[in-house]
């Protein structure tokens, strides 16, 4: 909620800077060349934490020479520069001399939260130190006079110490940094009412004075770095997406050379030209050209296609792409920078950008509180000291004002209700990523669907099996068992373990289906115009199903449904009566996207879409003034999930997508949709009317605190009161769940039934 980054720093070794020449160099090798003499490097900026940030390091590096443009991800604290090949910008320097130490970007998400660490150990002191000073401040108000009372001032007044030492730090960091570089931010205000509130209380403790004020400064660290630490909390949820991308990227391949020796080389290492050799099970390293063999791609990650692919030698295939059944040997087209996995890194980051900009309500407000409240309070300094010649009396009245306006209220004002709306949400599974997602879910009027694994469950399973002879299913299922393909995993398992027939030789053919002989007998599952059908009277059916055959005969027909989600069609038809307009986007076939739209009753369905075509759709909604909220599991989906005003994802979903989206819900039923959305409008209503009570409270106490009728120690109570009237507030979503919304299962189940084939 406010820009604390600390003082300057620089990109040393051992504290020392480096030379320009050799920074220099090292931007060099790290940045990306775009075409057209254009070059883009990427910068960590730890210390980045609002708006004002963004603005002041988009503008500065926005002047410098060959600098094209400057993008800051508040999400991953990353900057992104755009320069004209030559002499590398002082992007660093810069920084630097705005008080942003930076350092080139590296991708690493073993890396712990120490500003995490930092707030809790900051809380749980200032906690203490308040807890254990009012305790003494209840004897001095009991009546506790002369050396007893002195005692008691000058114990607090060491407890006090460390609280502002160590959690009262932060806020004198970030408020000195700022006031070092010409800036005022929300911590400069804190500091000096902390640091006033503790000098006086001091001067009155020499002095033998009645009244010491050294809980009103503990209480007020204590609440504010409660609400710190929530925002922080929340915010850092949104940074693990693309660390989630780095590792779904994979570390290596084995590389085969022309004289025919193999070598593990790392992914970065792998230039195009190079064949790389790809087993069964492992995901493509890079995008490359098939040279060498078949195989069935699970292709769902990347395109969305519900049911795996064949590939054979002379096919693309892109970085991401999982490998079923058979080895293969690819050509590298494209190094890992520039492959689909890239490219899908500077979609998201891309989107993630434009969102950095989103503020939040409380942000909004106190935009301007920090000038206001010093103004105030040393205009009514000035008047008290020339109306009553008492300088000590006009410095207590001015701290109080400082006090009772502390931004205490406001500063929980949203976090707190994000923390009572997660709750309620997680009890009812969902868990909520990215705390502003709440207010931006409440503001949606357009809900876009992914399909497979997000509408359906993109799981194939065996509906026909009571047509099928135990004994046909229990040759299918042993068959079955040596195949890793979905459709194969589907059929695998159904017949009994006694029944299990046992071959002399079983043999899979990537592309087509399975092979297996006994007895005398040649069995084939898979495809219907390679497993044989010389007798087309034994079933009916259409070229291309899924078959078993024995020696040429089909002996039985496999049809796979992909069910829809628990209580899809109530989900969707709830939304629809919350106002949003529904409708999907998929990368399947337009008969299966078809099939599930009819179903659903949506609005509007496209099908055969690419990763980048999605995000093409939601920013085409955006502009035309809508606010989307995006639904899908797939790494296709990630950057749709990031581009759109929020997002959610079941926790089927990949990694990547469970992490770029706003929300993740943990059971079957789509019926968490509208809980969610039902629960954040509740959230946006008392998010108002907790901006409105700090609003109020300000503008009741603040005149009673200029007017002289307010000390020091009652400022610090009512600015407590006024913060804990906001939790009280906040707490009140525990009863108000949406009493029509629940998340029962549905009693009935519908499929969308699709003849397909493992292929």
């Amino acid at each position: 909620m406010s820009c604390c980054a600390p003082g300057a720093g620089t990109v040393a070794d051992s504290g020392r800077v480096k030379p320009d020449l050799a920074l220099n160099q090292e931007i060099r090798l790290a940045s990306r060349r775009l075409g057209n003499s254009i070059i883009e490097t990427d910068l960590s900026v730890p210390t980045v934490r609002c708006g004002a940030c963004i603005q002041a390091i988009e503008a500065a590096l926005g002047k410098l020479d060959r600098v094209e443009g400057a993008r800051v991800n508040l999400s991953t604290k990353r900057v992104t520069v755009r320069w004209r090949e030559g002499e590398v910008p002082p992007i660093i320097a810069t920084l630097e001399g705005l008080g942003y130490p930076a350092h080139l970007f590296e991708t690493d998400g073993h890396e712990k939260d120490g500003t995490l660490s930092e707030l809790v150990r900051a809380v749980a002191v200032a906690g203490f130190a308040a807890g254990n000073i009012m305790l003494l401040s209840v004897s001095v108000w009991s009546g506790a006079v002369g050396a007893t009372r002195d005692l008691f001032h000058w114990v607090s007044a060491l407890i006090a110490i460390p609280a502002l030492a160590f959690a009262g730090g932060i806020f004198f960091r970030s408020a000195w940094n700022a006031l070092r570089h010409g800036r005022m931010n929300m911590d400069v205000p804190i500091a000096v009412g902390v640091s006033l509130t503790y000098a006086m209380s001091l001067y009155e403790t020499v002095n033998h004075g009645e009244h010491a004020y050294f809980d009103a400064s503990a209480s007020l660290l204590f609440f504010l770095l409660i609400g710190r630490t929530l925002d922080h909390v929340l915010r850092e949820r949104a940074r693990t997406a693309v660390k989630g991308l780095s590792r779904l990227e994979a570390r290596g391949a084995m590389v085969l050379r022309d004289d025919g020796a193999r070598d593990y080389l790392p992914v970065g290492e792998i230039e195009p030209g190079m064949r790389v050799l790809i087993a069964a099970g492992q995901r493509i390293p890079v995008d490359g050209r098939i040279v060498r063999g078949s195989s069935d791609f699970d292709c769902s990650l990347v395109s969305g296609e519900s049911k795996p692919r064949a590939v054979v030698s002379g096919e693309t295939v892109q970085a991401g792409m999982l490998n079923l059944t058979g080895p293969l040997t690819v050509e590298a087209t494209a190094a890992a920078k520039d492959s689909f996995l890239a490219e899908m890194v500077r979609l998201l980051e891309a989107a993630e950008g434009g969102r950095a900009h989103y503020r939040r309500i409380a942000d909004r407000v106190s935009a301007l509180y920090a000038p206001v409240v010093h103004l105030t309070a040393f205009a009514t300094f000035l008047v008290w000291l020339a109306a009553s010649g008492d300088w000590h009396r006009a410095m207590t009245i001015a701290i109080a004002v400082l006090i009772i306006t502390c931004p205490c209220a406001l500063g929980l004002a949203v976090p707190i209700v994000q923390v009572v709306a997660a709750r309620r949400l997680f009890d009812n599974g969902i868990m909520v990523k990215d705390g502003s997602a709440l207010e931006r879910l409440a503001a949606i009027d357009t809900a876009v669907f992914d399909k497979t694994g997000t509408l359906t469950l993109g799981k194939p399973r065996l509906v026909n099996r009571s047509s099928i002879h135990p004994a046909t299913l229990a040759i299918a299922a042993a068959m079955s068992a040596h195949s890793r393909h979905p459709l194969a995993q589907a059929i695998a398992g159904l017949a009994s373990p006694a029944a299990q027939p046992t071959f002399n030789e079983v043999r899979e053919h990537p592309g087509f289906g399975i092979e297996a002989t006994a007895a005398g007998s040649t069995w084939r599952l898979g495809r219907q115009g390679w497993a044989g059908c010389k007798d087309r009277n034994d079933a009916e059916g259409k070229l291309g199903e899924t078959v078993l055959t024995r020696n040429g005969r089909i002996v039985a027909f496999f049809e796979f449904e992909d069910a829809l989600r628990a209580d899809a069609d109530t989900a969707i038809a709830r939304l629809k009566h919350a106002g949003l307009t529904v409708e999907m986007l998929s990368g399947d076939t337009v008969v299966a996207c078809a099939q599930v739209a009819d179903a659903l009753q949506l609005d509007r369905f496209t099908p055969a879409l690419v990763p980048s075509g999605k995000v093409e759709r939601i920013r085409q909604l955006a502009n035309d003034g809508h606010r989307v909220l995006m639904v899908g599991d797939g790494l296709n989906d990630t950057p749709a999930l990031g581009a759109a005003h929020v997002s959610i994802a079941p926790a089927t979903a990949a990694d990547i997508g469970r992490n770029a989206a706003d929300f993740v819900f943990f059971r079957e039923s789509l019926l968490a949709l509208p809980l969610a959305l039902d629960v954040s409008r509740m959230a946006g209503r008392l998010v108002r009317q907790n901006i409105a009570i700090a609003i109020v409270y300000n503008a009741i106490a603040v005149p009673i605190a200029i007017l002289g009728h307010v000390t020091p120690l009652i400022a610090a109570i009512a600015m407590s009161a006024s913060s804990l009237l906001v939790i009280g507030n906040a707490l009140r979503l525990q009863s108000l769940a949406p009493a029509e919304v629940t998340m029962a299962p549905s009693a009935t189940r519908s499929g969308i039934r699709a003849w397909v084939r493992p292929s």
